[in-house]
């Protein structure tokens, strides 16, 4: 059936409870690869840097494919996608179990497990955002919060797999484990909106497609056979202007900052568990960092996610993401000076949380650029940009450690870069704010129709986006449209 909008709940609910069980067969169990760091460096008898190169692999397959993961979910379909996924992904790890160099596990634990949890990660979080809209900061907080439990179960397990069956053992677990997003894809049952689709008729009669586009379309079901045999199918317009959003100003900032951002965060994931054992800590309690920073991370995504729905923080998503980001950034700051457990507690509290908040605001944020009905393309890019910094920014951190002998350098780096995309966020909304002015103001309405006029596609999507929110955000008369 297809809904006039993402219904908010019912089947949606049992969509949050995949998307949680993705979130930890993924993102943490390739946190959970940074436990294996010591053991790989002993057996292979090689540095930080070359050693740091498995995990940023991992990160960079999962992001660099998503828009793969995206394109298999829009065309054909996502629960295919994932369950193909989770199999790559065990593949992956069972294989890894064998490995007898580093280049071995490039290749089996980064690249295969990679692209299969790339397959699995994108596609089962849009389609948060395709069953939630009033509650979807809260959606996402809850499905996000898979990554900290999942962390904060995982760590000492693996900890303790270790121990008792070495390495490999503990890899062939984790790829049994892994199978289990093959069960997450079975619930990601696909829903069909008004906003994502139209008739082939119905689009030619919207008022917000171009004279252009429409001759075009009438000439195409005259050529086109084809195109006959389909009155009663959905004609998705995403087809023809799919990757518009690419040009939208507000992306592009978004972007950006968004490369900065992930240089930032991948390192300490990958050099907590080494810097503190460098600093006198306890395996176990070096794993326990980790744990503290993974439940922590599930307070940040679920209250994160509460609070930016309540109706005082709604229109200020923006300042509380870029806020977490800062915050982190500053916590890598203060990090080399903490030099024993007692220490590193606060840190894993404090870095845990706000990590949770602004994983839990990225798709948010990005559905309100874009709109639902691109987001899941729209995160196969966000997700994508993240690929490059997941692969630079470990070996860069290890090559700054094997030069300079201390991490100093490595989280001083990674801190200042998450600071700076908190900034370049905050310097693009002020100079928004400043570019605008009153006369603007009072012809906003009528700039908003000549956007839909001349900007079809993203303008239905931006539009329907906008009509389901609470009126008092953003009030639209929605019969000046009709009546064009």
């Amino acid at each position: 059936a297809r809904h006039a909008g993402p219904p908010d709940g019912g089947w949606g609910w049992m969509i949050v409870a995949g998307c949680f069980l993705v979130t930890i067969c993924t993102r943490a169990v390739t946190r959970c690869i940074s436990i294996f760091f010591v053991e790989f460096q002993a057996y292979f008898g090689q540095d930080y840097a070359r050693t740091a190169w498995i995990h940023s692999i991992v990160d960079c397959a999962t992001m660099l494919c998503a828009p793969l993961g995206s394109l298999i979910s829009n065309h054909v379909s996502c629960q295919v996608g994932i369950m193909l996924g989770g199999l790559l992904a065990s593949t992956g790890l069972i294989l890894s179990s064998f490995a007898t160099s580093l280049e071995h596990l490039y290749l089996s634990l980064g690249v295969l497990t990679g692209l299969g949890f790339a397959l699995c990660y994108s596609p089962a979080i849009a389609m948060v955002g395709k069953y939630f809209n009033k509650r979807k900061a809260l959606a996402y907080g809850i499905a996000m919060s898979g990554s900290g439990i999942g962390t904060f179960i995982l760590a000492p397990v693996v900890q303790l797999l270790i121990e008792q069956f070495s390495w490999r053992g503990a890899l062939l677990i984790l790829g049994g484990f892994v199978l289990n997003l093959c069960v997450c894809g079975a619930l990601m049952r696909p829903i069909s909106l008004k906003e994502d689709c139209k008739t082939g008729p119905e689009f030619l009669e919207q008022n917000y497609v171009p004279e252009k586009e429409k001759q075009d379309l009438k000439q195409m079901s005259i050529c086109s056979p084809l195109f006959k045999l389909w009155p009663h199918e959905c004609l998705c317009y995403c087809s023809w202007k799919e990757y518009d959003f690419l040009l939208m100003p507000g992306f592009m900032v978004l972007a950006v900052s968004i490369l900065f951002m992930a240089y930032g965060c991948s390192p300490l994931f990958v050099y907590l568990v080494p810097y503190a054992l460098s600093v006198g800590v306890s395996h176990h309690q070096a794993a326990f960092l980790m744990s503290i920073l993974g439940v922590i991370d599930i307070i940040g995504n679920i209250t994160f996610g509460w609070l930016t729905d309540r109706r005082c923080l709604k229109k200020h998503r923006y300042f509380c993401y870029l806020f977490a980001v800062g915050m982190d950034g500053l916590c890598c700051l203060f990090l080399p000076v903490l030099q024993s457990f007692p220490l590193l507690v606060p840190f894993s509290f404090t870095f845990g949380y706000f990590d949770g908040a602004y994983v839990t605001l990225i798709p948010v944020m990005t559905a309100d650029v874009v709109g639902t009905s691109l987001l899941s393309s729209a995160l196969g890019v966000v997700y994508f940009l993240h690929a490059i910094p997941y692969l630079v920014s470990p070996p860069v951190a290890g090559w700054l450690v094997d030069t300079t002998g201390s991490y100093t350098a490595s989280f001083l780096l990674c801190g200042f870069s998450m600071i700076f995309s908190s900034a370049l966020l905050c310097f693009a909304r002020l100079a928004k704010k400043i570019k605008r002015t009153p006369l603007q103001s009072l012809t906003g309405n009528m700039a908003l129709k000549q956007h839909i006029w001349t900007n079809g596609a993203i303008a239905y999507s931006v539009t329907a986006e906008l009509d389901q929110r609470d009126v008092e955000f953003l009030p639209v008369d929605t019969n000046s449209f009709s009546n064009r």
